[in-house]
């Protein structure tokens, strides 16, 4: 599974502070996916989907 950020992140750090073995700010202060989600991190990866207030984390089974 991998998840990535795609444009419009607005910077909010709510990916960064619930899933940070996910997700990271990158030098512009906007939202990067760290890699491939590890194995038993699939929720994980879901939720932050779910829970972006901005629609912009993408999750690929």
């Amino acid at each position: 599974m991998n998840v990535k950020v795609i444009d419009g992140c607005i910077s909010c750090g709510l990916c960064t502070e619930e899933h940070p073995d996910l997700f990271h700010m990158n030098d512009e202060g906007i939202a990067e996916a760290v890699g491939p989600v590890p194995a038993g991190e699939e929720e994980k990866a879901r939720q932050a989907a779910e829970d972006c207030p901005v629609s912009v984390i993408i999750v690929e089974e």
